[in-house]
């Protein structure tokens, strides 16, 4: 429950606020030489940049994000351990495309199945970790479904865990979005796999070793995520990205570039566009994890006032050098009477920039108060009576 409700929220958010490309003032992306492709920030939690990003693509070796999710969702509740020893089946092994080179004679842990499946790519990994999970790889497909549609992945439709060509195995830039920014945001422990450059099980061959994420390697700020190709799908690539920045901490962008034309392309591209972002675009933050947007006051309750905000940073992202121009407004019920409980949705921040809006931003009651006791609700009723 507390994961579907964290879903919700994170939907909100992200319905809720204007790609900032649609401002007339905003900075025009770079062209990209792709079929769709999306710039987010992830902290700000804003498109600055899309193209097509709701048309149906191949999603190739990008579905091993949902494996991932799975399999991690597994660890977490303990179902399968990194230490735990894997069967390899002749289907597994069998497999075609990208491979971690593992055979039925080999029981492998499952750490080193992440690391084939992530850093390698291998679809032969990927089929033995999905059968440890699921049972069957048909099982899993099943959950992966489920999953996506969980997270509100709508558009999105898993005939295999690995990615491999089939008709209806279709995902969008924006849902791709979705799953990778929930990826991170969930499972933040098992994300340095995303990072690591180089892996090789012991007796497989070490020319097979190299991340096929090109910006591991040209960008030190880069520490994720995936990449994916078939004839279908072209060449793709999901980025992400972090850089520090004063007053502000970490930053963090998420690129999405689907079928450009060859690996250098999706890296160039997927650069390009990380670039562009952190220099077009300022991250200014309005509020601090926890901090109160306002303290209305509350009627009926133990307490007089009621502390409104978000637990996380509210932080926007606007054209650089225009900060001058942001301006905020609250959207509450008023009045706000007793109870309220810890997290309860009560109205949106709005957040203007000069004359047009850039977003509405929930907030939650950051405390619960409980209602009063019979004299305190009475007099208040009086008092709101009169007023």
């Amino acid at each position: 429950m507390k994961r579907i409700l964290s879903t919700l929220r994170f939907l909100a958010v992200l319905a809720a606020l204007v790609p900032a490309a649609a401002h007339a003032q905003a900075p025009q992306p770079p062209e990209i030489a792709a079929r769709s492709y999306l710039l987010f920030d992830v902290t700000a939690n804003q498109l600055l940049a899309t193209k097509d990003i709701d048309a149906p693509v191949d999603q190739a070796s990008l579905t091993k994000l949902m494996t991932g999710y799975l399999v991690f969702d597994a660890l977490r509740s303990r179902k399968i351990s990194l230490a735990q020893k894997l069967p390899v089946s002749p289907r597994a092994w069998k497999m075609p495309g990208s491979r971690m080179f593992i055979d039925p004679k080999m029981q492998v842990p499952v750490g080193d199945l992440i690391q084939g499946m992530v850093v390698q790519s291998g679809n032969d990994a990927t089929i033995a970790l999905a059968e440890g999970v699921g049972g069957t790889v048909e099982n899993f497909v099943r959950l992966m479904n489920e999953q996506a549609k969980a997270l509100g992945m709508n558009a999105t439709s898993y005939k295999n865990p690995e990615g491999l060509t089939e008709p209806g195995h279709t995902s969008t830039a924006r849902d791709l979005s979705v799953l990778a920014t929930r990826l991170m945001k969930d499972f933040p422990e098992y994300m340095h796999y995303y990072a690591t450059k180089r892996y090789s099980y012991p007796g497989t061959p070490t020319s097979n070793s190299s991340n096929r994420n090109m910006l591991l390697f040209r960008d030190p700020t880069v520490d994720g995520l995936k990449t994916g190709h078939t004839d279908a799908a072209g060449y793709c690539l999901v980025a992400t990205s972090r850089r520090e920045f004063p007053g502000l901490g970490q930053r963090r962008l998420l690129s999405i570039v689907l079928g450009a034309a060859s690996e250098n392309a999706r890296a160039n591209e997927s650069q390009k566009l990380l670039n562009w972002g952190y220099t077009a675009f300022d991250a200014v933050k309005l509020f601090d994890a926890g901090q109160a947007v306002a303290t209305p006051d509350i009627w009926k309750g133990r307490e007089n006032q009621l502390r409104i905000g978000r637990e996380e940073a509210i932080v926007v992202a606007i054209p650089a050098g225009s900060a001058g121009k942001i301006s905020t407004r609250i959207a509450r019920p008023d009045p706000l009477v007793a109870p309220y409980t810890k997290g309860q949705s009560i109205g949106t921040l709005e957040v203007m920039l000069g004359d047009q809006a850039l977003g509405k931003v929930p907030l939650v009651a950051l405390e619960g108060v409980e209602q009063a006791g019979m004299w305190g609700r009475a007099w208040d009723a009086l008092r709101l009576w009169i007023r």
